[in-house]
């Protein structure tokens, strides 16, 4: 093997305390701010649950989904319009007065109801954020607020950044914090991959990272943990985003880029620069899979699954086997006795 492309979260870095958490402290905040409901704790195993549904490459829309979920079981009623607000206390204000006026008699939110059946329906119908508005009978869109600026109506990323960052936020945003004033979550993070196995992998080929996470994020990790310098290429949400912005002011199309898009990978690949090159992907969850084997159609490529403290979970390994994982390891000293 020539080249080996690395996803960060949940393979080269353990995420389970830091943007999983994340993701449950965002829902259990927005809830908290916008409608004074008082969530149970959501698990690190409903989050992974969603996951395997596909197409939750992003934590933001994933969040999202999970809210969409959340209200359909709330008793609020569907509201599919949004409204435009200039700045994000309107935003907040207002879903707070839109909330007082449904009365709905809710003091805590049960979360489980028929979770893994709605996932699988979700998965039926493609996965992500589009698969969960199909999935739902009615549409609680207008209840979500998830796209635009942060300082204006995107309170979902508001929050998630805002908890993730820390002190950071204030630095990369140059905006106060809101919601939470408590340490950031990434500073959780720990290595999955020691050090000592990347610097072995490191004189036998070249390495490159394909992640969903925005560049400062993965910039932010890979400083901290010292591996900025193991790396030959690092594609990353902004670069995907970039692509699909090229490509609407050359064709007119509003397309996808990020996984399970081949994109990344390739791409990361195609800056390390080697001819003819054997490679290897590897990823956690569906969304990676699929990816790597629609990059198989430029690249002699393995699919390699990941699971690290997922190994004994049976459900996870067939789902990563069913989206084409060509194998999958349980350890990282695995990766030492990958197929030269």
């Amino acid at each position: 093997m020539d080249i080996l492309i690395f996803d960060m979260d949940g393979v080269l870095v353990d995420v389970s305390n830091s943007y999983r958490e994340t993701i449950a402290q965002t829902i259990r905040i927005y809830f908290d701010e916008c409608f004074g409901i008082k969530l149970k704790p959501i698990t690190k195993a409903d989050i992974s649950l969603f996951k395997s549904a596909g197409g939750f490459n992003n934590d933001w829309n994933l969040t999202s989904g999970f809210l969409l979920y959340l209200l359909s079981l709330s008793g609020i009623p569907s509201s599919p319009k949004k409204k435009k607000f200039s700045n994000i206390h309107d935003t907040v204000s207002y879903l707070k007065d839109k909330f007082s006026k449904c009365k709905p008699d809710i003091v805590r939110l049960p979360h489980k109801k028929d979770l893994y059946d709605f996932l699988k329906m979700v998965k039926s119908f493609g996965g992500g954020l589009n698969g969960i508005q199909r999935a739902l009978e009615d549409s609680w869109d207008g209840w979500v607020y998830r796209m635009g600026d942060l300082d204006k109506e995107n309170l979902v990323k508001r929050i998630f950044q805002e908890v993730y960052l820390g002190r950071q936020f204030i630095s990369y945003y140059h905006l106060e914090p809101l919601f939470y004033k408590g340490k950031g979550l990434y500073l959780n993070e720990r290595l999955l991959i020691p050090r000592r196995i990347l610097s072995l992998l490191r004189k036998r080929l070249r390495m490159g990272i394909a992640s969903g996470r925005p560049r400062f994020e993965a910039e932010v990790a890979l400083k901290r943990f010292g591996l900025l310098s193991y790396f030959d290429s690092m594609v990353t949400l902004d670069e995907c985003l970039e692509e699909e912005g090229r490509i609407f002011r050359s064709a007119g199309k509003r397309v996808k880029r990020s996984k399970p898009h081949p994109y990344s990978i390739l791409r990361a690949i195609q800056e390390i620069g080697l001819p003819n090159p054997r490679c290897g992907y590897i990823g956690d969850v569906v969304d990676d899979m699929v990816a790597a084997n629609a990059a198989k159609k430029e690249f002699r490529l393995l699919a390699i699954g990941f699971l690290s403290d997922r190994s004994k979970l049976k459900a996870f390994k067939e789902s990563l086997f069913r989206a084409g994982a060509d194998l999958i390891l349980r350890s990282p000293d695995e990766l030492l006795h990958l197929n030269n």
